[in-house]
């Protein structure tokens, strides 16, 4: 994708970072206002599951091996992957183990805040959890004078909108006010731009194999993501069709990545 260089990349950087987190508000936006079938929400996300399956594998992995090696990327992957689980097995204890479901009955839904104190705040943390790794990532592929990744912003794009409409559904569900879910969404918009500038600072003059680390780690961790929290609320209601959605989203994201080769 071009860049005009008449902008500091830094300042890019967090641009591109601030357009994905973006689209998290979209999807609060539309589940706030419209009534979207569970079964479409659950679709999208299966969807959005596919492309980031591509993007990691093709766009992140790929071009960190490359760089780094299979072993500084090998560990890198793996650290990221541990220190997801880990962030996200102490946030699960605080109420934000379903921050991604859209209903809001039966036990795998949003707490309230009066049915488990705190869990407001797990629910905002968790959210930011999941989505600076793809922030960073967003920044470090401006590095070097390159352009942003068309394929990963895409991935980040089309994966965070249905994100956005299934927590903020179930956030809805719960009995969490306006005020709440869109101060949730619209913060962590605000701080992905922030993450994808300071990744870019930070990194900027760093060298190629601590960039391919790093990029491993977010890969990891987007990947541990997936796994754990968009799967699971997509197989919810589209069942035995979430592997071939998946497949549609990675197939298409795929193509996105040959065509811009």
């Amino acid at each position: 994708m071009g860049t005009d260089r008449s902008v500091p990349g830094a300042v890019e950087a967090g641009l591109w970072g601030l357009l994905g987190g973006a689209a998290l508000v979209l999807g609060a936006l539309v589940a706030w206002f419209v009534r979207v079938p569970r079964t479409l929400i659950a679709s999208v996300m299966a969807f959005g599951s596919g492309v980031l399956f591509s993007a990691v594998a093709f766009d992140l992995v790929e071009e960190a091996a490359d760089t780094g090696g299979l072993g500084p990327t090998a560990i890198g992957f793996v650290g990221g992957a541990l220190a997801y689980l880990v962030a996200n097995a102490l946030l699960a204890r605080r109420g934000a183990r379903h921050r991604k479901r859209s209903g809001g009955e039966g036990p795998e839904r949003q707490p309230s805040e009066d049915e488990q104190s705190g869990s407001g705040a797990a629910i905002a943390i968790g959210a930011l959890l999941d989505g600076v790794p793809e922030s960073v990532v967003l920044g470090l592929s401006l590095l070097g004078g390159g352009a942003v990744s068309a394929p990963v912003l895409a991935a980040v794009f089309i994966s965070n909108v249905p994100e956005g409409l299934s927590s903020a559904a179930g956030m809805k569900a719960s009995g969490r006010r306006a005020g709440y879910v869109f101060g949730v969404w619209g913060g962590i918009a605000v701080v992905s731009g922030v993450a994808a500038l300071v990744g870019y600072l930070a990194l900027g003059d760093a060298p190629p194999e601590a960039v391919a680390v790093i990029t491993a780690v977010a890969a990891g961790a987007i990947l541990t993501m997936i796994a754990d929290t968009m799967i699971p609320e997509a197989f919810e209601r589209t069942r035995t069709w979430t592997g071939v959605i998946t497949t549609v989203g990675f197939l298409v994201a795929f193509a996105i990545e040959r065509l811009g080769a």
